[in-house]
């Protein structure tokens, strides 16, 4: 990320230059720079936890512990997701192995 040195904005790219949305002040991109930055094509994905109607539980790990409310099934899906501010605990968010239910569990 590269900020404007004359209003301190947020600067992007413009092809071979970066461009200030701001005021419009343009500089050539540093190619020296150019390896500091980090993009996100290259980061993976494979920490994301999905926890929304259509994600794919199976293959989670597996809860014993709990009972499904809908139909009484005592195995299920799990994943933990950080849903408050960081000094709150986790979330379990459960999916039903035999009917498909999905509730979460606060701690």
């Amino acid at each position: 990320m590269q900020f404007c040195d004359d209003c301190g904005s947020m600067m992007h790219t413009d092809g071979d230059e970066m461009v200030c949305k701001s005021c419009g002040s343009r500089v050539q991109k540093d190619a020296d720079r150019a390896a500091e930055f980090v993009s996100t094509a290259a980061q993976s994905d494979d920490d994301v936890i999905e926890t929304e109607e259509g994600a794919n539980f199976e293959g989670k790990p597996t809860a014993e512990d709990v009972t499904c409310a809908d139909c009484g099934h005592g195995k299920a899906w799990y994943t933990i997701k950080q849903t408050g501010s960081a000094d709150e605990p986790p979330t379990r968010f459960f999916k039903c192995q035999d009917c498909g239910n999905r509730w979460r569990e606060y701690n």
